[in-house]
């Protein structure tokens, strides 16, 4: 399923149905996260306003009819105490990721196309989503069915050997 999974930039304008999205929540709930502190939150775009908001922060929606906002709550994070090079390093970004991912497969696995969106300015979503001090945005995740239109990017088959990115030690 992996190979198969691609960055969808075509949707279909036709909605996500509700039971779909919240199997796709209930993956990136359940996800493993640094002693378990589950710092992931999502905020569910589907209004009108809320995707016209997300369209005043970020050019890469896609006309995707379902967003969800993926964050972490900087007050729940694991912070390692054990890492002398990197001061204050902290597991939200890393959390969030990992239920994005998951919720990627999952909406796969449902047959509902995803993309990662990362092309925003965090504090104008912050600003325009009224996001409390302590919730720090990670990524978009458009969500939605492909239109006729629909095929992976060149890029989407471009991948390095394997030996270029795993090393025995």
């Amino acid at each position: 399923m992996a190979r198969d999974r691609y960055s969808e930039r075509n949707f279909d304008s036709r909605p996500v149905e509700q039971e779909k999205i919240d199997k796709i929540l209930e993956a990136g709930r359940i996800v493993p996260t640094a002693c378990n502190y589950q710092p992931q939150r999502f905020y569910v775009l589907k209004s009108e306003q809320a995707l016209a908001t997300a369209k005043t922060v970020t050019p890469f929606t896609y006309k995707a009819p379902l967003m969800i906002l993926v964050c972490y709550d900087i007050n729940t994070v694991w912070t390692n105490p054990q890492d002398s090079y990197y001061q204050n390093y902290n597991s939200g970004e890393q959390d969030a990721s990992i239920a994005a991912t998951t919720m990627m497969y999952e909406a796969e696995e449902l047959g509902v196309h995803s993309i990662w969106i990362r092309g925003f300015d965090s504090k104008a979503v912050v600003e325009a989503f009224h996001l409390p001090d302590n919730m720090i945005p990670v990524m978009f995740l458009g969500l939605g069915y492909p239109n006729e239109k629909s095929k992976a990017h060149a890029w989407h088959y471009r991948n390095k050997p394997i030996e270029e990115m795993a090393v025995e030690l």
